[in-house]
């Protein structure tokens, strides 16, 4: 069966046919849903059960997701993961898969703000 093509069509209907609904995250992440948790990314998810499983074996004590931080200037920080390892070291993660302008200031800031606590960067997969 043939689409049929009408003879025009605006901007956002091209895209709604290609895209489906029209509308995706600027950088293409798929919002993906975990024990009823909503996930912006499937690395993020993923990264979640990763955890998971690591509690489960007893490697970390626990996690908590997206910790609030307040950086320089009043600039609200929210990672993915704080995680706190059988030793009771604590760090948090932060998934990406790609480094934007806006994160490496947040870094900056970070490793400023709260140089005791490590910031681990977690590669999208």
């Amino acid at each position: 069966m043939q689409t049929k093509w009408p003879e025009r069509m605006t901007a956002a209907q091209y895209r709604a046919m290609i895209n489906g609904s029209g509308r995706h995250s600027k950088y293409r992440n798929k919002k993906t849903e975990v024990d009823g948790i909503q996930f912006d990314s499937k690395a993020e998810a993923n990264r979640y059960r990763e955890l998971m499983l690591l509690q489960q074996q007893g490697e970390i004590k626990g996690f908590g997701l997206q910790p609030s931080f307040v950086l320089m200037g009043g600039v609200r920080y929210r990672p993915d993961f704080i995680v706190c390892d059988a030793n009771g070291h604590i760090w948090v993660e932060d998934v990406k898969g790609a480094e934007t302008k806006e994160f490496i200031i947040k870094l900056k800031f970070w490793e400023t703000c709260y140089p005791w606590i490590p910031l681990i960067l977690i590669k999208g997969r």
